[in-house]
C-alpha cells in the first residue's frame, strides 16, 4: 500500500459560516465520533461473570460503543463471554438524519442474527439502483431475490437497535462516561484506566479498541496509522421530498443542468424511510468551503434538474461534509489488545461503506477470543484476525488506489476511449452495491488456519475461506432454519449434502445411510460443532460434507464421510493441535 491513504469521516473547521464547523442555523458536519461529554465519569462496577462452567476468567474489555463495539459485544455474549463497554458518551446517540450507513447482505444479516430485529422495518431495502450520465441512463438494477438489496440505515438507529438488544444482555456492562487513558498488561490480563473523579481501574482477560479513527487504544499502543486525508469529500443532505425515482438510489454522473459553486459532477440520491433522501455532492479536491447558502442554492437546482422544472418541495432535515480518508494500522493486534473498525482501518471512497468491514471485523474477532476465553490462549488462532482481516481491507484499499486516478483524475487520453464511461460506471457500481474487489465480501483464501491439503476435498461453488451460501438446512431437532442462523454461536457447522431428506421426517434417515457414521465424527472433533443437513448446495454434490466456520466462512468440503480429513481440518480452523498452543503464549509480546 502506498503511504498515504486514509479512509474515514471527519471535518474541519476554520470559518463559522462553513458546514465544515457548527453554525447557529442548526447545520452540522460529520463527526468521526459524538462530542466528548461534560459531565463527571461515573464508577461502574466490574461484572465478572463465568462463561459456560470450563473456565471463570474476567470479561473482555471493548473501549467504543459504537456499531462496531456493540455488535463485538452482542457476538461475544452469545457465546457466553462477558464483557464491559467502556462508552465515554452519556449512552445515546445523537439523532443525525445524514449521517448514514449502507449495509450490505451479509453484514445485515449479522445484525438481526445478534438483535433479534429486522432492520427493513428501521432502514430502506432500495428497490433498484439507477446510473446516469448527463441525460443517459447508463445502468438500471432491479434487486430480488438473486440480487439482494442493500440496506440504508441511519447510523443512529442502528445503534440504538444495538443498544435495546444490549439493555437486557445478562454478561454485558455498558459503563457510560467512561474514557479510557491508560491501559497495562501482563501475561495473565490487561487492566484499563478510565479517568475522572471516579477513575476506574478495570481488569480484563482481552481488551479490543474500537473507538474510532482518532483511537485512544491504537495511540495508547503506539501503533502506526499510515495513509491519505481527504480521498474524497462530500457536501450532504437529508431531506424530504419526492423524486422521480421512488425507492430506487441514483447515481449521477455530469448532470446537464449548471451547478453553484464548486463541483466535481457527480451526485448519489439513496432512500431512506418515510420519504427521506441522503444526497451527496461529490467536492472537487482542496479546501474550498461549502456555506449554507451554497449548498442550499446546490439542493434546488439538483431536485430541479432531475424534476425537469421547477424545484419540488422539500423539507431539509440535516447536512454536513463528509471527508473520506484512506487509513490501515501497521498492526492490529499487541499482545491482548486488538483493534476494530475504525480504530483499525479507514475506507469509504467510491461509494464502499467502512462499516461493512468494521462489522466482519467483530464477527472474525468474536468467535476467536469466544475459544481462548473458554478453553485457554489459542496464539495461532488469535494471531489469525490480523492476518486474515488486515490482508483483506488491504485489498480493498489497494483497488481503490488503483482506480481512483481512473475515476477521479479528469482529461487525458481516457476521455477519448470508446466506452471509458460505462467502464467508469461498472466500477461505481461495484463500490455502491457491494461487488467486485471494491465492495465484494472478502475471502480469506491464505489462511494460517487452512488446513493443509486433504485427500477427501472436493469442489463446490464457495472456494474455501469464502463466505458460504446462505441455504435452509434441517437442524438436529428436525426443524428446518437457515443457515446464516446457525452462525455465531461458537460451535463449528458441519453440513451433509443429502438431497430428499426435505420432505422426509428426521426420525426416518438420521439413523440411515451415512448419517450415523457422521455424527460419531462430528462428535469427535476436537472443538464443538453442530451437525446439520442440506438438501441442496451450490456446486456440491450428493454425500458432500461441508466444514463451516463459526463466522461463515467455508473452511473444506469432503466427498463422503472422512473422520480423518475432518477432524484435520477442525483442528486447523480453531489453531492446531492443543498441544502446540502450551508454548505458544510466550511469543505473544512479539505480536
Amino acid at each position: 500500500m502506498s503511504p498515504g491513504y486514509p479512509w474515514g469521516g471527519g471535518m474541519i473547521a476554520t470559518d463559522r459560516r462553513s458546514l465544515d464547523a457548527s453554525t447557529g442555523n442548526g447545520l452540522h458536519t460529520f463527526c468521526d465520533r459524538a462530542p466528548c461529554s461534560n459531565f463527571l465519569f461515573t464508577y461502574v462496577s466490574q461484572d465478572i461473570t463465568a462463561g459456560r462452567g470450563r473456565r471463570a476468567v474476567d470479561p473482555v474489555i471493548i473501549v467504543g460503543a459504537g456499531p462496531v463495539g456493540l455488535t463485538l459485544a452482542l457476538a461475544l455474549a452469545r457465546q457466553e463471554v462477558p464483557c464491559v463497554v467502556l462508552d465515554e458518551g452519556p449512552g445515546k446517540d445523537e439523532t443525525r438524519a445524514a449521517r448514514t450507513v449502507v449495509l450490505r447482505e451479509d453484514t445485515a444479516a449479522l445484525i438481526e442474527r445478534l438483535t433479534g430485529i429486522p432492520l427493513a422495518r428501521l432502514g430502506s431495502h432500495w428497490a433498484g439502483w439507477r446510473s446516469m450520465r448527463r441525460k443517459q441512463v447508463m445502468r438500471e438494477i432491479v434487486f430480488d431475490g438473486t440480487d439482494p438489496a442493500p440496506l440504508h440505515i441511519a447510523q443512529h438507529v442502528l445503534t440504538g437497535a444495538l443498544r435495546a438488544a444490549l439493555a437486557d444482555e445478562r454478561l454485558v456492562k455498558v459503563a457510560v462516561e467512561s474514557r479510557l487513558d491508560g491501559i497495562e498488561q501482563e501475561s495473565s490480563g490487561v487492566t484499563a484506566h478510565t479517568r475522572g473523579p471516579k477513575g476506574t481501574w478495570w481488569r480484563g482477560s482481552y481488551l479490543v479498541g474500537c473507538d474510532g479513527p482518532r483511537s485512544t487504544v491504537r495511540k495508547l499502543q503506539d501503533i502506526r496509522f499510515p495513509g491519505r486525508t481527504a480521498v474524497e469529500r462530500h457536501a450532504v443532505a437529508a431531506l424530504r421530498t419526492e423524486l422521480p425515482w421512488q425507492d430506487e438510489a441514483l447515481l449521477h454522473r455530469v448532470p446537464p443542468w449548471r451547478m453553484s459553486g464548486p463541483s466535481a459532477g457527480e451526485v448519489t440520491a439513496r432512500p431512506l424511510p418515510d420519504g427521506v433522501w441522503r444526497i451527496d455532492w461529490l467536492l472537487p479536491p482542496g479546501k474550498d468551503l461549502v456555506t449554507p447558502e451554497l449548498l442550499l442554492t446546490r439542493i434546488r437546482e439538483t431536485l430541479a434538474g432531475w424534476a425537469g422544472g421547477s424545484t419540488p418541495p422539500y423539507d431539509l432535515l440535516d447536512t454536513g461534509v463528509h471527508t473520506v480518508h484512506h487509513r490501515l494500522a501497521r498492526r492490529w493486534r499487541a499482545d491482548r489488545v486488538f483493534l476494530a473498525g475504525d480504530a483499525a482501518h479507514l475506507l469509504g471512497a467510491l461509494g464502499t461503506h467502512g462499516l461493512d468491514e468494521g462489522l466482519r471485523d467483530a464477527d472474525n474477532l468474536a468467535w476467536k477470543l469466544a475459544v481462548a476465553w473458554h478453553h485457554g490462549p489459542h496464539e495461532a488462532l488469535l494471531d489469525s484476525y490480523q492476518t486474515e482481516r488486515r490482508a483483506v481491507v488491504a485489498a480493498r484499499l489497494r483497488a481503490a488506489d488503483q482506480v481512483l486516478p481512473l475515476l477521479r483524475g479528469g482529461g487525458g487520453l481516457r476521455s477519448y476511449v470508446p466506452g471509458s464511461a460505462r467502464g467508469h460506471d461498472g466500477l461505481l457500481t461495484d463500490g455502491h452495491l457491494g461487488h467486485g474487489q471494491l465492495g465484494a465480501p472478502g475471502a480469506y483464501a491464505d489462511s494460517p488456519l487452512a488446513p493443509p491439503h486433504l485427500e477427501g476435498e472436493t469442489p463446490v461453488y464457495t472456494p474455501p475461506g469464502a463466505p458460504v451460501t446462505d441455504v435452509r438446512v434441517t437442524a438436529e431437532d428436525g426443524t428446518f432454519v437457515r443457515l446464516r442462523d446457525r452462525l455465531g454461536r461458537g460451535a463449528l457447522l458441519v453440513v451433509l449434502i443429502a438431497p430428499g431428506t426435505g420432505v422426509w421426517e428426521r426420525k426416518h434417515w438420521a439413523r440411515a445411510g451415512i448419517m450415523p457414521r457422521l455424527a460419531a465424527a462430528v462428535t469427535a472433533l476436537p472443538h464443538p460443532a453442530e451437525l446439520l443437513v442440506a438438501e441442496s448446495y451450490p456446486g456440491a454434490a450428493a454425500h458432500t460434507v461441508l466444514l463451516i466456520r463459526p463466522d461463515g466462512h467455508l473452511v473444506t468440503a469432503l466427498s463422503g464421510v472422512r473422520p480423518e480429513d475432518l477432524y484435520a481440518a477442525a483442528e486447523a480452523t480453531v489453531g492446531g493441535p492443543a498441544k502446540a498452543q502450551a508454548g505458544a503464549g510466550a511469543s505473544a509480546g512479539s505480536h
